[in-house]
């Protein structure tokens, strides 16, 4: 991690830098400072040899290389003691014209007013990346593409801080190749009992309308459905699914499918058997599986709105359907999930199958799974994970265990949950979930700005997964608001919600800025 820099090294730098700066490391910004198709010097290993450094307030000892690198033994850093506006770039040119990708590694101390890599100036609209605070030290891959016409672009790495803040950057690479997500996706379970009971939404403008329909004009491409098999409030169950299934394909959105396999939620604490399933025995209920994964899909398959992608199964650490399908017995885990899966292919041979766990930075709990999960023969299309920061991990950990998963089972790899609070206080007499500024995830406090920054670093983080294998993020139930009726328990109409401090609208039930991420590319 940066800290201050070295005494000596500070005083070399405030000496020595004011003085050469103008014949080493100044230009005006976008000036040609490198002829090549190429980045020189992407590992700073030379210095700031390539690289020229723009500060219109003339701050630019406040970008340096240092020892201390990802790869290598040097990084740029940006830091200084007063605030700063620096930016580090250079110009490429005799490109051949068509889509590239800018990749480093980066860490930062959070707080500036903006830090992020940019490519600018490259015949098309400037693209951006932000830098995640880290808290932990560890560096993050990030990415940003462009497409580049008439030959030329800027590669900028750009701070805007206040006092103290820093951030490096490290071996950097500019090739040809796209970025960006397939699924920026939303759970709107809840919906249609929210609004049954008088739920409203409104635009960040304050336009009262369809909560749906607000969310996909934010840039929702996909909704996604629990499926309850006899829930006490009638809710999630396999109608309520087909009516709101209509409502998803009317926005133009693709849907998702999410089975619990249960009356009520199911989680790694808890995988329930429905009521009318409790005393069935193993191989009844392999066919209780089949029969309701092929119910509900086929139904959703018949009022044309098939499924786009399925679970099989919800946060299943630990199985399903226990104990018959509890992992402690993984060749029959094995058999139920196989069960659902040929169902949904017997449906429809497109519908991608995704196999869902919590902890997403856990690396261990997701080898020790798959791995069990392949050697018996279950065949599955995505890797979905739950990731929630304050429980999960830091992003870091995110970032190696989709990099790590994805490429040990060829398979893509998506963020089916995540949120994050836009404040701590309570809407209704339930106490949130999230509600203590101890729980909080470094560098993300609990306000519009910090729910939207965590929004935006889950979606870089998948973005960011080799080889395009990072399909996108699901945020979840942006659209449960406090209403009355509408809480954790579907047996308890007067259980109150714990969530409506992560929903995507604020207490005015006015979209927050996180939902702009949505349209993230």
């Amino acid at each position: 991690m940066h800290t201050a820099p070295h005494p000596f090294r500070r005083l070399l730098r405030t000496a020595v830098l004011p003085v050469l700066g103008a014949l080493l490391i100044t230009a005006l910004p976008g000036q040609p400072v490198s002829a090549a198709a190429t980045l020189t010097n992407p590992g700073f290993e030379s210095g700031t040899s390539g690289w020229a450094t723009y500060s219109a307030a003339g701050q630019h000892t406040a970008s340096y290389t240092e020892a201390g690198g990802h790869s290598g033994s040097h990084r740029l850093s940006h830091w200084s003691s007063a605030a700063y506006k620096v930016e580090t770039y250079q110009y490429l040119s005799g490109l051949t014209d068509g889509t590239y990708k800018l990749s480093a590694w980066v860490r930062s101390s959070g707080g500036q007013d903006a830090a992020y890599l940019a490519l600018r100036k490259c015949g098309s609209a400037e693209q951006r990346t932000d830098l995640p605070p880290t808290p932990d030290g560890k560096w993050i891959r990030l990415v940003t593409s462009v497409k580049v016409t008439g030959g030329q672009c800027t590669v900028s790495i750009n701070s805007d801080a206040r006092a103290g803040n820093w951030l490096n950057v490290d071996d950097l690479t500019f090739t040809p190749g796209s970025t960006g997500l397939s699924v920026k996706g939303v759970d709107v379970s809840t919906l249609k009992k929210s609004e049954d009971l008088g739920g409203v939404y409104r635009t960040a403008a304050g336009t009262t309308g369809d909560g749906l329909g607000i969310l996909r004009s934010a840039g929702a491409n996909y909704g996604r459905l629990k499926v309850w098999v006899d829930p006490a409030d009638g809710y999630n169950n396999k109608a309520r699914v087909l009516q709101t299934a209509k409502r998803i394909k009317a926005q133009g959105m693709k849907l998702l499918v999410d089975f619990h396999y249960s009356d009520i939620w199911a989680d790694p604490g808890a995988q329930t058997k429905p009521a009318a399933w409790s005393s069935h025995s193993y191989d009844q209920l392999r066919k209780d599986v089949h029969d309701h994964t092929y119910d509900v899909l086929n139904a959703l398959k018949a009022q044309g709105t098939t499924a786009d992608m399925v679970q099989i199964g919800n946060e299943i650490n630990t199985g399903m359907l226990w104990p018959e399908g509890s992992t402690e017995n993984w060749d029959r885990t094995a058999g139920l999930l196989k069960s659902g899966i040929d169902a949904a292919k017997t449906v429809s041979s497109s519908t991608r199958i995704a196999l869902h766990l919590a902890h997403g930075g856990n690396n261990g709990l997701y080898r020790w799974w798959f791995d069990n999960a392949t050697a018996r023969g279950v065949n599955f299309d995505v890797i979905a994970v739950s990731f929630y920061g304050y429980w999960h991990g830091a992003l870091s950990e995110l970032q190696a265990n989709l990099d790590d998963v994805s490429a040990r089972y060829g398979k893509p790899v998506m963020v089916v949950e995540t949120a994050y609070p836009f404040r701590l206080d309570s809407k209704d007499s339930h106490e949130n979930i999230i509600d203590l500024p101890g729980e909080l995830v470094s560098g993300y406090p609990a306000s519009p700005a910090g729910q939207a920054a965590w929004v935006r670093d889950v979606m870089n983080v998948v973005e960011a997964v080799p080889n395009g294998r990072g399909l996108g993020v699901v945020y979840w139930e942006p659209a449960w608001t406090a209403v009355t009726g509408n809480g954790w328990d579907p047996a308890d109409p007067s259980s109150g919600n714990g969530w409506e401090n992560q929903a995507l609208f604020d207490y005015d039930n006015r979209l927050l800025p996180a939902a702009n991420w949505l349209a993230h590319r």
